[in-house]
């Protein structure tokens, strides 16, 4: 689809993504605090109070107080369906969307994202009513608010959500709004959500699917980890691996990952032996490692020497090893040449070369210049010298000669060969006179 020509509807469901406006949960939400407060500040200046969430000195939100809001609600819904009207129109007739037509929907999506959760059941009955509205449009306006009130209220966005349930079957945008809201609510109240799924499982058969389930499962994992991997049997979830990633993706902070590390272990001792088990334990690992190692390698390896790792354990995390920080890929190099086997190590360094290589060979090249020697150095020059190969096979052919003789340097050379580029006859000649120097069946 056109980028230009997308609806307000697509518009609201990449934003719901997390896409549209790069804006994540915590942004949207500090954004509608921000522009909420705003709000209020004006409207304080009139002698009126705009805050619902905050009672007066008595308690209690005076009639003022809520026709005002009421009122608020309504002005937004009116304009809301007359620019989503607007919007069809246009998509209608083909009118590329300009960038101040983009920044009016970036202002009305601010303004929703500023009521409160009254204010939002208003904006929702407003929309829901307006049947001139295609569904799609509406199904999306009515998504968007929903995930809006879910950052602060999920159990009200459930409640509403059930209310226009009818408008999500069959369609993915159900079962995420359910996954949105149950996984903010079971971070506060693991158990509360857990009651909601087991009285509406049997009505919402098709919307409290296993994603929604697992939504629930990784919110819990925040505040309880043996509570979440616990979850996995009694929801009945098919494919626990994802369930189990989700429970150690949760993990944010050195603490939270030792209680998930410790919650894990406690787990997998419970399931029968075989190979399914240790497969589960090691993708749990290797998701924690892509965690920890986000964090940086100083962060990253203080955690791990507190985390008294099996070698196993060492094993499923070294895979998941993948630097954000391509800086820091020496360093881990480094520290798995130190901490593994080198039998074991050889793959992963191979593997974290390749992808630095690939994405900056110049750093990396500069950084094996200078490592010291040894099996890690030496699993480096193979990957180095086998990815630049297609583009410089002399330079690659240079590092391979820096091995030591035997088997790795002359499986080097020879890969180094099976790349060697030969899109003109120069290039076809020199591979056969590189073979020929290499002792290389050309």
């Amino acid at each position: 689809m056109n980028a230009m020509r997308i609806s307000l509807a697509a518009t609201v469901l990449i934003l719901i993504a997390g896409a549209a406006l790069g804006l994540r949960d915590q942004q949207r939400l500090s954004l509608a605090r921000e522009l909420h407060a705003e709000l209020t500040a004006e409207a304080e200046k009139l002698g009126v109070s705009l805050d619902l969430h905050s009672p007066d000195a008595s308690g209690r939100v005076t009639k003022r107080e809520r026709e005002n809001g009421m009122a608020v609600a309504k002005d937004v819904a009116r304009e809301f369906i007359a620019f989503a009207k607007e919007m069809e129109a246009a998509e209608k007739n083909g009118s590329a969307r300009d960038e101040a037509g983009q920044k009016r929907v970036t202002e009305m999506l601010e303004r929703i994202m500023a009521l409160d959760s009254s204010q939002l059941k208003i904006l929702i009955d407003e929309v829901r009513a307006a049947t001139e509205l295609k569904d799609e449009m509406r199904k999306g306006l009515i998504g968007f608010c929903i995930m809006t009130l879910a950052t602060d209220h999920p159990q009200a966005a459930l409640a509403i959500f059930t209310e226009s349930s009818d408008l999500f079957k069959d369609d993915g945008m159900g079962s995420h709004v359910i996954s949105s809201s149950l996984g903010t609510w079971a971070k506060d109240d693991p158990q509360a959500a857990l009651e909601w799924v087991r009285k509406n499982a049997e009505k919402f058969p098709d919307l409290i699917t296993d994603n929604a389930k697992k939504g629930l499962i990784a919110g819990a994992a925040r505040q309880d980890p043996q509570l979440a991997f616990k979850l996995i049997a009694e929801l009945g979830i098919k494919q626990p691996s994802e369930a189990v990633s989700g429970i150690m993706n949760a993990a944010q902070t050195a603490e939270e990952r030792t209680l998930s590390l410790a919650a894990l272990r406690a787990h997998v001792a419970t399931l029968p032996e075989g190979e399914e088990s240790k497969n589960s334990a090691g993708d749990a690992i290797r998701q924690l490692a892509i965690n920890v190692v986000r964090d940086g390698f100083e962060s990253a390896t203080a955690w791990i020497s507190t985390a008294k790792l099996s070698p196993a354990e060492l094993e499923a995390f070294a895979s998941g090893i993948h630097p954000s920080k391509r800086s820091e890929s020496g360093m881990w190099v480094e520290w798995l040449g130190r901490e593994l086997p080198p039998e074991k190590a050889e793959n992963q360094i191979s593997n974290l070369m390749r992808n630095w290589t690939q994405n900056d060979y110049q750093a990396a090249g500069t950084w094996l210049a200078s490592a010291p020697d040894g099996p890690a150095k030496h699993a480096s020059i193979r990957s180095y010298a086998e990815t630049i190969a297609s583009y410089d096979p002399e330079v690659a052919s240079q590092w391979a000669l820096t091995l030591p003789p035997g088997k790795a340097r002359k499986e080097t050379l020879s890969r180094i060969h099976d790349n060697w580029p030969r899109e003109d006859e120069a290039g076809k000649q020199a591979a056969k006179a590189f073979a020929k120097q290499h002792g290389i069946k050309d």
